[in-house]
């Protein structure tokens, strides 16, 4: 099992790379967000990117953008979301990372009120995401989100993706499937009906109301039971820490606390 940790993306990349380097992870998870690490940025910083990666020994995954709105109702602004999604699948081919992070899209304010009209076109988005990244060769692994995305939060809607698209792998947000859901009901159910599918894991803790990102122990999701579900349903070999305090630190702690529960799951 190997770890990884986020850059943040106000920071620049090859500061961030040294970051995680000196942490002792074995690659970084490149979210592709401006302002430092959107794509125009990391394609004209790629060699240096690429030098700090190899003088580090860290692998890559990448995250494609999160402030996006593929699905929105607005047909200029529905295009401009997915060309940033293609420009980002087209820098994480070419750094030659080994799988790429997609969120399903956020749909909030008119669009929550049009499911009707929103439904065809985030599986127009999904689809035209799949087929560019398999052109590339890039292996996608869909993440699932929490309820206030409106989609893309019960492990029953990834179900005919999965089937549609044998390639398709999961990422599995553990805090994600934790928020709004009653004693980690949701989250089990991910591992143990599609767990064969995961490929890839984020984790973090959280009280169940909000993503806060918190060091694992410090919320309520009970990553014991979560370790040893984890051990018979899922192979997975790349865990990123979603650990967002200012305390860096706590994302070695994290990790190292998860590696204690899987060694003994």
């Amino acid at each position: 099992m190997r770890f990884g940790a986020m850059n943040f993306p106000v920071r620049p990349v090859v500061d961030e790379i040294r970051a995680i380097a000196a942490l002792g992870f074995d690659y970084l998870e490149l979210t592709l967000d401006a302002p430092q690490a959107h794509h125009a940025v990391v394609r004209r910083q790629r060699q240096e990117i690429l030098g700090a990666l190899a003088g580090a020994g860290l692998g890559l995954v990448c995250h494609l953008p999160t402030f996006v709105s593929t699905a929105d109702l607005t047909p200029a602004l529905r295009q401009a979301s997915r060309d940033e999604i293609r420009r980002s699948l087209d820098i994480a081919a070419d750094l030659g990372a080994e799988k790429v992070v997609a969120h399903p899209p956020a749909i909030g304010f008119m669009g929550a009120m049009a499911m009707d009209l929103v439904r065809p076109l985030v599986a127009e988005g999904l689809s035209e995401l799949l087929t560019y990244a398999a052109s590339l060769k890039v292996s996608v692994c869909l993440e699932n989100m929490f309820p206030r995305y409106r989609m893309g939060v019960e492990p029953a809607e990834f179900e005919p993706l999965l089937a549609a698209w044998p390639d398709l792998r999961l990422t599995l947000d553990i805090g994600h499937a934790f928020i709004e859901t009653r004693k980690a009901k949701r989250l089990l159910t991910f591992i143990e009906t599609l767990g064969h599918r995961i490929g890839h894991l984020h984790l973090s803790d959280n009280r169940g109301q909000r993503d806060e990102h918190l060091p694992l122990g410090q919320g309520r999701i009970p990553y014991d039971r979560v370790a040893k579900s984890l051990a018979r349903h899922v192979a997975v070999d790349t865990v990123t820490l979603e650990i967002f305090t200012s305390r860096r630190e706590d994302l070695v702690d994290s990790r190292e606390a998860f590696r204690r529960l899987m060694a003994s799951a």
